[in-house]
């Protein structure tokens, strides 16, 4: 620093005696090699960095560097730089030489928290693009750190510019530490909310999530430190707070694809009317059925020890075992779903159950899983299933309960109509006979 101050004096002996002058060649000069430092460097960098990182095996690296304009930033950071440096060669005029380097030096900080933050976004795009990332996102701490270097920034460009020590400012904050925590209150809580869904896997880019409060229903396709957003099934996006989705509950379906299988549970709700015992010549007719031929044989065979158990007791009807056509329906519908191809039998629960009559028929209930999760696979898979079942109805005897339709309604009245035509006519033919 001395020779610089020697050589600059020797210099100064050339110049112009005009303080002013001497002011304004200096301000050139300055101009003019942080102009150079800010071209040359960019280059520079840039030239040396896609080398080092072509040859380490991350060039991508290099792509994210140049799309976030890391190598611009970090010119422009070494030319303002150079800047407060050579602030000294305005020896005259002190105030002025006071106020470029502290300016000079606060945006020196400023573009040292741009280029690091371009460097966060850089890794965030390189991270991204791996397969890790559809597993685990970093958004989340990529952007606290872009908000840490914020605030670590502004303490040292305040402290610059105010010659003041960074550490007498930190130590400040203390004062103040309730404002920052209710101004942060919603960073603080997606931060808590963000890390516990990624260190618990609880949330992942790609989920399918319901959130009814939300009115949020499709896929994740992005998670960042304050919002999440989900991309719903009629192409809207809803975005929620993170700090939500680990206060209040939502339905991931995630674990529902990793397991191999999607449920099936609906009810097809039976006639009571139509529920009866079946007679000798319908099980023997039912027994065309490969899915009731062992069942009914079983079946028979076993009413039959049952019955003769009873001796005299067993001419009585009501004191007889029989079978009924829902429990042959339920037993047919059971061996249906066992030997269906497209239904997974291992390890998960397939049963047909009758349950509590109500006022709109009796419930049957289908309970199983398809062996194919995709969502188009899922309604071929269940509609093939209930157009089988609904068809098979009338070969029981059953029938399906149905609320009463208009067309219901104008069927009964023309009924009645007809009715009452006919005793009107019957009326007229007994008083006038022919």
């Amino acid at each position: 620093m001395v020779e610089l101050e020697t050589w600059i004096q020797s210099l100064t002996a050339h110049l112009p005696e005009a303080h002013w002058m001497q002011a304004l060649l200096a301000l050139g000069l300055i101009v003019l090699v942080s102009f150079m430092i800010r071209v040359a460097g960019a280059y520079i960098l840039s030239a040396v960095a896609n080398r080092l990182l072509t040859l380490a095996g991350h060039r991508n690296w290099d792509r994210a560097f140049r799309r976030a304009r890391s190598y611009r930033y970090a010119a422009i950071t070494a030319g303002w730089l150079a800047v407060a440096v050579m602030s000294i060669l305005l020896p005259h005029y002190a105030q002025l030489e006071t106020l470029l380097h502290r300016v000079s030096l606060a945006l020196f900080w400023i573009y040292v928290i741009k280029t690091l933050r371009t460097v966060l976004s850089a890794w965030q795009e390189t991270y991204a693009a791996t397969t890790r990332a559809q597993t685990r996102s970093i958004k989340g701490y990529l952007q606290l750190g872009k908000i840490v270097l914020l605030g670590v920034g502004a303490v040292l460009v305040i402290s610059v510019l105010t010659d003041r020590s960074p550490i007498l400012m930190l130590s400040g904050l203390g004062a103040i530490s309730a404002v920052l925590m209710l101004v942060f209150k919603d960073t603080l809580l997606s931060l808590v909310a963000s890390t516990q869904l990624t260190s618990n896997d609880m949330l992942r880019i790609g989920d399918w999530i319901e959130m009814p409060q939300s009115n949020a229903d499709g896929f994740v396709i992005d998670i960042a430190l304050h919002t999440v957003k989900v991309q719903n099934w009629d192409k809207t996006v809803t975005t929620i707070p993170t700090y939500k989705l680990f206060s209040e509950p939502y339905r991931n379906w995630r674990y529902m694809f990793e397991s191999g299988g999607r449920r099936i549970k609906r009810t097809v709700r039976i006639d009571a009317t139509s529920i009866r015992f079946l007679t000798d010549a319908e099980c023997d007719d039912l027994q065309r059925f490969s899915l009731l031929e062992s069942y009914l044989g079983d079946k028979r065979r076993a009413v039959e020890q049952t019955n003769l158990t009873l001796g005299e007791r067993a001419h009585v009807p009501a004191n007889r075992r029989r079978l009924t056509n829902i429990g042959t329906f339920r037993a047919y519908v059971l061996a249906y779903l066992q030997r269906h191809p497209e239904i997974k039998h291992h390890d998960v629960i397939t049963m047909v159950r009758m349950m509590e009559p109500q006022s709109d028929g009796v419930p049957v209930e289908i309970y199983c899983f398809t062996a194919l999760t995709a969502w188009v696979d899922y309604e071929r898979i269940q509609g093939d299933i209930f157009d089988h079942i609904l068809a098979l109805l009338p070969e029981l005897g059953l029938r399906l309960y149905q609320t009463p339709t208009g067309h219901d309604m104008r069927g009964m009245a023309d009924g009645i109509s007809q009715s009452q035509a006919w005793r009107h006519a019957l009326h007229d033919e007994q008083e006038n006979p022919a």
